[in-house]
């Protein structure tokens, strides 16, 4: 197995569970700014993750 590869889908797994989590932060928000702040935290943080792993995992050739 590829390190690079294996690490581009733990960053997409954390990416996508850093959006997920943003989601339901967005559904129970009250609209204080404590909440916008950690939507705007989680939603960036989850996807530049998500990003960072699709494009590590895309660009990482095979070798045999």
């Amino acid at each position: 197995m590829n390190l690079k590869r294996i690490f581009g889908a733990i960053l997409t797994a954390l990416g996508i569970g850093g959006l997920i989590y943003t989601a339901v932060l967005f559904a129970n928000t009250g609209g204080g700014n404590q909440d916008i702040r950690s939507l705007i935290i989680y939603g960036v943080l989850g996807f530049v993750f998500f990003f960072a792993g699709i494009s590590l995992v895309r660009t990482t050739k095979d070798e045999a």
